[in-house]
């Protein structure tokens, strides 16, 4: 954790001549861009692996009908098919699971008071009025929702609702450009994981859930959050066309 913080704070001062007091905010959105681009061909290929599993739907299908009393040779059958068409269901969340462990240490980074036994510096750095270490309820405890941080979350917020949206939007429209064959899951991977079809017709909602945890996490981390949601969004519209 000390290494990490070390990592963030000399990224600050690289950029302090550029940005000034809010240079650890911008070091937090640069390691964030790395992350991504590290994650990136995950993306590519969860965005192959989605158009494979489009692909099959209408072999899925006929494999359905054909084994509709039999779910465990079904499964089988389904399990065979993809590694025959070398598709995986999961593909599509490895680039969120891979993202995990930057978030934590970033949340952690910016939860502890002390690292490695020292002053945790970096709660000192603000992104304009609001700490990097602080929360929306705090920024409602100190100025309300109009005051110096208040205002600042309320940025954060409409770019995470103007982000949601556009998924939404587009989710709808891929989801009615490829619709369900009749007699097949409801979604990618439906098929093999139960429970999957009403998780896949909650996807154009999942986006908002990022409204949640922005409000809830220190604003370091939901930094990184509003930043990589803002990209993959970004990065999605270019790889699903």
């Amino acid at each position: 954790m000390s290494v990490f913080a070390d990592l963030v704070q000399h990224l600050a001062d690289l950029l302090h001549p550029l940005f000034g007091a809010t240079a650890a905010a911008a070091a937090i959105v640069l390691f964030t861009a790395f992350v991504r681009l590290l994650v990136h061909p995950l993306s590519r290929a969860a965005a192959r692996g989605q158009k494979a599993r489009t692909r099959l739907q209408p072999k899925i299908a006929e494999l359905r009908g054909r084994h509709k009393d039999d779910p465990e040779k079904l499964q089988k059958a389904v399990m065979a098919l993809h590694a025959e068409e070398k598709v995986s269901p999961l593909s599509g969340c490895l680039p969120g699971l891979f993202q995990l462990p930057a978030f934590f240490l970033l949340y952690h980074l910016f939860s502890n008071t002390t690292i490695g036994g020292k002053a945790n510096e970096l709660l000192s750095h603000e992104l304009f009025a609001a700490p990097l270490g602080g929360r929306w309820a705090d920024a409602l405890g100190d100025g309300g929702v109009f005051g110096g941080a208040g205002l600042v979350y309320a940025g954060l917020f409409v770019v995470v609702a103007a982000v949601a949206t556009f998924n939404f939007r587009r989710t709808k429209r891929m989801m009615a450009a490829n619709p369900v064959v009749p007699g097949a899951p409801a979604g990618p991977g439906a098929e093999s994981v139960p429970g999957a079809g009403a998780v896949s017709r909650l996807m154009p909602f999942m986006s908002f859930f990022t409204l949640f945890t922005v409000a809830v996490v220190p604003l370091a981390a939901a930094l990184y959050v509003v930043t990589s949601s803002t990209w993959a969004a970004v990065e999605r519209a270019a790889l699903y066309r």
